[in-house]
Order: C-alpha cells, then sequence, then structure tokens
C-alpha cells in the first residue's frame, strides 16, 4: 500500500516546526491530523470558540483540497474542546456546534460525517477546539 504525505512542512505558534504531515493518504483514505485554528502566521486567532472553530475549519478545507478532497467526502470526525477561561473554564458546546452546522448539514453541503465529540486538555495554551477528520478519496476510473 502507498502512503502519500500531503502539506507542506509548516510552523506552530511561535514559529516551532511541527513534527507531523497535514494529511496522510492510505488505502483510499485521507487522514487529516488534529488542525486547531493557526492563522496565516502559525498563531491561534482570537475571538474564541466560533472563531477558533471557523479557521480551523479553514484550514480542514484547504488541507482537504490539497488532497483532492472536500467535507462531502469526510466519513468521520473527533472533535477536542478545552475549557475557556473567559467562561470560567466552561466548553461552550453550542457555540461550536452553531459555527459546525455552518460546515456540515447545509442545503450546499448535506453530509453530516460520523462524529465524537471530547472535552481535552490541549497541548497549545489558550486553544479551545481541535478537530481531526477523515475523509474517503475518491476513485477516478
Amino acid at each position: 500500500m502507498t502512503i502519500t504525505r500531503i502539506g507542506d512542512p509548516r510552523s506552530g505558534s511561535g514559529g516551532q516546526m511541527l513534527p507531523f504531515s497535514q494529511a496522510t493518504e492510505a488505502g483510499g483514505f485521507v487522514f487529516v491530523s488534529g488542525q486547531v485554528g493557526f492563522d496565516a502566521g502559525g498563531e491561534i486567532v482570537q475571538g474564541g470558540i466560533v472563531a477558533e472553530t471557523r479557521q480551523t475549519m479553514d484550514n480542514i478545507v484547504a488541507i482537504l483540497a490539497k488532497a483532492g478532497c472536500t467535507l462531502a467526502d469526510v466519513v468521520k470526525a473527533n472533535v477536542y474542546l478545552s475549557g475557556d477561561p473567559a467562561r470560567g473554564g466552561d466548553i461552550d458546546y453550542r457555540a461550536m456546534n452553531q459555527e459546525w452546522a455552518k460546515h456540515f448539514g447545509t442545503a450546499a453541503q448535506p453530509n453530516k460525517p460520523a462524529r465524537s465529540t471530547v472535552r481535552a486538555g490541549l497541548v497549545i495554551p489558550g486553544t479551545l477546539v481541535e478537530i481531526d477528520m477523515i475523509a474517503v478519496k475518491k476513485v477516478t476510473r
């Protein structure tokens, strides 16, 4: 089986190089690594869970495009949420879901992949959301 690494090496917060691929393709699937709300400069966007979820989804859309996929090809997602110090450590699950729903389950994008959502202590301080996905690669014959 051939494994293809997708994505250019890029910097994380503070210019730190990330020691993993943005995604890998193997066996007809595309596995997108956990993504956070990094902006083009490698810093987490400001504005809370909605802004982070939006940026994270934008980052995932760009990675899927590099693999020749779209959100319509996603079959499974995992969402990891961290408590927001501005909310006394609470998770704003509703706000994340409202942003999520702009990407899945719409008239333009009716696909609703299987999803797990868990509370987690995320590695990057202050990060409120991390998302990874699995997509099915379309086979052309």
